[in-house]
């Protein structure tokens, strides 16, 4: 797939294309999208919760749901959250990609609640 690089202008494909098509999709709250009200990621659905185990574990569960929903080009592996600062999630993620079958770790996927 090629795409092009929302920062810059340019082409971008493979990897680069996949993340950056990962970062939209949890950085997108769903209803947002006019003509896709169901694009996106149920993660801002817990901006004022309390940051313990339990909202960390569904925040989770709404990246996996909105990856497998929306990126069809990866399984998940791993998901690692920390907070960068109240507000703002750092996101590590390991998957494969179903294209090449190589295992692939992006880190620092940043999220602001």
């Amino acid at each position: 797939m090629t795409g092009m690089n929302r920062r810059t202008g340019k082409a971008i494909s493979g990897i680069p294309c996949l993340e950056q098509s990962i970062e939209d999709i949890l950085s997108t709250r769903i209803g947002s999208r006019i003509m896709r009200k169901n694009y996106g990621s149920r993660i801002y659905d817990f901006i004022d919760a309390p940051i313990n185990q339990v909202t960390t574990i569904l925040i989770y569960a709404a990246i996996a749901e909105a990856l497998f929903v929306w990126e069809p080009r990866i399984e998940i592996l791993k998901i690692q959250a920390s907070i960068k600062k109240p507000g703002q999630w750092t996101f590590d993620l390991t998957f494969n990609y179903l294209a090449s079958g190589q295992k692939i770790t992006s880190e620092g996927i940043e999220v602001s609640l």
